[in-house]
């Protein structure tokens, strides 16, 4: 069997136009007539001809992918997002390469550094911050980056996010409004802006209505951390009323805790709210109420601002935060008001 690859103008040979006329059926956003698209694809097909995009790539400077790094996949949240991100990349004609990270400065360096080495047109930093020497870096190498819920204070750096500070406040509100008077919150990552502007909301609308924080853990946005905030919080006697847990794995995390190590019940003696309104948390088991994070609008807000940065050479960053809504089901008490 030859292993010989079919050239463009083997194709164009066999269909009956020019090599340019093949090259422009493949390219992405090109113009070809009807007559020609048919004549170059029926050609290719039986040839088995494949376009090289990484050729492509070296000839118009442009790669038509997007870095897309990424810390918490076992966040239930960033599966669900990173298949819409992909998605509407590939509509735009662009094609997705995921890196995973940590959360140190120097995973991300490695992380971001290994992107740029495949000549990508653009970068999405999900839930992950970079640090102001790699924003420049990236931004001498003329690739745009665009985080993904999560901001940092760099002018440079576009950002996408749900309104964590307001979604806090609701949770205290809804919470004061079920008649709680020992609440507690479960923290995530303290480095990460979601966490500290969820937890600034929530602990300011308190405040504002003359109660304190009760009771305080960190469960660094990891199930099994959270677990152990959990026992910690609730294994005293007079524990908390309600909590809110800063993202729903680890508040299905809490609530297994709560009910089947401790044997308390759910709502009845523990009120639990979460943040982001992942499948999961509208399963019978868990009916959680929680914040949305409206996943579609935040996925659309970043692929236009990423794809204008790319084509149209923009450099203004923009800071979108998206206003979700709190998702009241059975995990949490209701005010009879």
């Amino acid at each position: 069997m030859s292993t010989q690859k079919i050239t463009s103008m083997e194709v164009a040979k066999l269909a009956g136009v020019s090599q340019s006329a093949v090259s422009r059926v493949f390219t992405p956003g090109a113009s070809s007539s009807k007559k020609t698209n048919e004549l170059v694809r029926k050609a290719a097909a039986e040839l088995g001809y494949r376009p090289n995009v990484l050729a492509r790539s070296l000839i118009t400077g442009k790669s038509r992918m997007i870095g897309l790094v990424v810390a918490y996949l076992d966040n239930y949240f960033y599966p669900e997002a990173l298949e819409l991100l992909s998605s509407a990349l590939q509509k735009k004609g662009y094609h997705v390469l995921i890196f995973m990270s940590g959360n140190k400065e120097g995973d991300i360096a490695d992380a971001v550094d290994e992107i740029l080495d495949y000549q990508v047109d653009g970068i999405i930093a999900a839930s992950v911050s970079m640090s102001s020497d790699l924003a420049k870096r990236c931004t001498s190498a003329g690739v745009p980056v665009v985080l993904f819920n999560r901001t940092q204070d760099d002018d440079r750096l576009s950002a996408v996010t749900s309104d964590n500070f307001q979604g806090g406040q609701k949770v205290a509100r809804f919470l004061l409004a079920g008649g709680h008077k020992r609440i507690g919150y479960i923290a995530g990552w303290e480095g990460a802006s979601t966490q500290r502007d969820r937890e600034k909301g929530f602990t300011e609308e308190l405040v504002r209505n003359g109660q304190e924080l009760y009771a305080r853990e960190v469960g660094n946005f990891n199930s099994d951390e959270a677990r152990q905030a959990a026992r910690t919080m609730f294994s005293k006697q007079n524990f908390p009323d309600a909590v809110f847990v800063a993202n729903d794995a680890m508040a299905i995390a809490v609530i297994d805790v709560i009910r089947f190590e401790l044997g308390l019940q759910v709502p009845e003696q523990v009120s639990v709210v979460g943040y982001d309104d992942v499948p999961i948390s509208s399963w019978p088991a868990y009916d959680l109420t929680t914040v949305r994070q409206p996943a579609n609008r935040m996925v659309a807000e970043t692929v236009s601002i990423l794809i204008e940065s790319i084509e149209n050479k923009t450099t203004t960053a923009r800071r979108v935060e998206i206003d979700g809504p709190l998702m009241v089901r059975g995990s949490a008490k209701i005010s009879d008001k």
